[in-house]
């Protein structure tokens, strides 16, 4: 598994990440925001260690960006920090931090509290494995999509679409937001290929395609009550 650690101070970062290397953990070190930011376009960790005094950017604030993301909300984040007042606390877990861990602290804490959050989380996933709306049963661990009980073969960017939009049901999702969770802010393109997609998507839901609506002007989203239109 991949960790990431956010933290300016090199001894305490170098420390983490030896520690976690020796877990067995897969563990990168960053010492500001701006390296780490142009890494996550790269790859996504499965656990991030984020401190929340960085020289560019507070914790807090990337935290926030982090659960804003649509392909990044779901990594695990624990807060490193010599802030250890209860409200500073209170803010990161009410920002969706897993867990929150003061310093100065023991690796052995440390290393189990990583081995505690990744533990909840794939739980978490194990038991959320499956959304169903409307006839459509995505299987989010096997990536297979059915529609009234029809496998429905989908490519990976269709797969990627179709969740977006089910995940949130009756959320309307523009063209551009679009182009950003599934293709990336790398991707150089027009708007139409989200036009195509979709297209293709409603045909091979068949009549679950109606759930697919177009609002004018916006974008996308699924609903119960669409005509597809």
């Amino acid at each position: 598994m991949k960790i990431w650690c956010i933290e300016d101070d090199l001894n305490i970062n170098n420390l983490i990440t030896y520690a976690l290397t020796s877990q067995g953990f897969e563990a990168v070190g960053f010492g500001c925001y701006k390296e780490f930011q142009n890494e996550i376009k790269k790859e996504i960790p499965d656990l991030i260690i984020l401190d929340i005094m960085l020289p560019d950017t507070d914790g807090l604030t990337i935290l926030n960006n982090l659960k804003a993301d649509e392909n990044l909300k779901d990594i695990p984040v624990i807060m490193l920090t010599a802030k250890n007042s209860e409200i500073d606390i209170v803010k990161a877990l009410d920002a969706g931090a897993e867990d929150y861990i003061t310093k100065p602290f023991g690796i052995l804490e440390m290393t189990s509290r990583v081995k505690a959050v990744l533990r909840r989380c794939e739980k978490k996933e194990k038991a959320n494995d499956k959304i169903v709306f409307n006839g459509i049963e995505m299987d989010t661990e096997s990536h297979e999509v059915t529609a009234d009980g029809e496998k429905v073969e989908l490519t990976l960017k269709e797969y990627s679409l179709l969740k977006l939009l089910i995940a949130k049901p009756n959320k309307v999702f523009s063209r551009e937001h679009i182009m950003d969770s599934v293709w990336g802010d790398s991707y150089v393109g027009e708007s139409r290929t989200v036009d195509m997609h979709i297209k293709t998507l409603r045909q091979k839901l068949g009549s679950k395609g109606e759930s697919i609506v177009t609002i004018r002007g916006v974008g996308y989203k699924i609903t119960t009550d669409g005509d597809g239109q």
